[in-house]
């Protein structure tokens, strides 16, 4: 029999985990219910605890770490992640359940955006940051996702075993969607209905902070899974600069046949340089990547194999 688990990351949460708990008690009553409680201070692992769920604790703070530790420590045949203030509803989760169970889709994202998302969220500046980082991740990783923050997904064994999780905070489900992307997991998508928090609960996110490490995050991850790409971008941006510099020196030398510009001759020669170390270093990132991801899958095939 497949055995699900419902991960329930969860930060001071007590006006709202017992009622996620038992809304995904009633909808997937042979799920184990999992809530990681984060170091909060409002007795929320307590409230968790005495509403069935099986409660465990990491003290490195941030959602990140958290599901860090639930990837590694809990074995099942799918996963399903949910955030603890309740602005997802648990109807939708057997759908998700099943098509990962049934081989249908390494991971399911709840779609957001596409539903009651702008109408329920009160955060404009939100709105903006969920559409910036959608553009940028599709535009970048040649994706067609809809939601990529959102924190309501289903997912099986081989993808969150082998992601290799490195977010500590709320940029854990961008990171999430680009490695799928990248890796070429077969992902689907539902839409779900979202809701925003209820009153008395207060959400952790900082929207300038925490929006400001996903565009971070996806920069590296940019420059990880792409190389070839990224590096060939800065090496561009480099021989234009050099080349926009090194033109009325070289006028200037046509005319007088002197060099009268010694400072901006070694600025674009430095940027031509520069130009070169950064094409050489994305052919060299890009093949080690390449050969990594090969050596990979042969070490996988051999394990099946076993």
């Amino acid at each position: 029999m497949s055995k699900t688990a419902v991960l329930i990351p969860c930060y001071n949460e007590s006006p709202t985990i017992e009622k996620v708990i038992l809304d995904f008690k009633r909808v997937l009553p042979d799920a184990d219910i999992y809530v990681y409680d984060n170091n909060s201070t409002d007795g929320s692992d307590e409230i968790a605890r005495k509403a069935g769920a099986i409660v465990r604790y990491e003290y490195r703070q941030g959602k990140g770490n958290v599901l860090r530790s639930m990837f590694s420590d809990i074995e099942a045949d799918c996963y399903i992640m949910v955030d603890a203030d309740d602005t997802y509803p648990a109807e939708d989760a057997p759908k998700m359940e099943q098509l990962v169970l049934e081989g249908k889709a390494d991971m399911v994202i709840g779609d957001r955006l596409n539903t009651t998302y702008f109408e329920e969220n009160k955060r404009p500046f939100h709105d903006f940051g969920n559409k910036l980082v959608r553009w940028l991740v599709n535009n970048l990783f040649d994706g067609d996702l809809q939601d990529i923050m959102t924190g309501y997904r289903a997912m099986n064994r081989k993808f969150v075993k082998e992601y290799p999780l490195l977010s500590k905070g709320f940029e854990v489900e961008t990171e999430m969607s680009l490695f799928a992307l990248d890796g070429n997991y077969l992902v689907r998508e539902i839409p779900v209905e979202y809701r925003d928090r209820p009153a008395g609960s207060e959400s952790k996110l900082n929207t300038f902070s925490d929006g400001f490490r996903v565009l971070k995050m996806i920069v590296m991850l940019f420059r990880d899974y792409k190389p070839l790409l990224f590096f060939n971008v800065l090496a561009l941006i480099c021989f234009i600069l050099g080349t926009i510099l090194v033109i009325p020196v070289l006028h200037d030398y046509a005319m007088t046949h002197l060099v009268q510009r010694f400072p901006t001759l070694f600025v674009s020669i430095f940027l031509y340089i520069a130009s070169l170390l950064f094409f050489c270093s994305g052919m060299i990132l890009d093949v080690l990547k390449n050969n990594l991801r090969k050596t990979r899958e042969t070490i996988a095939k051999q394990i099946k194999q076993k």
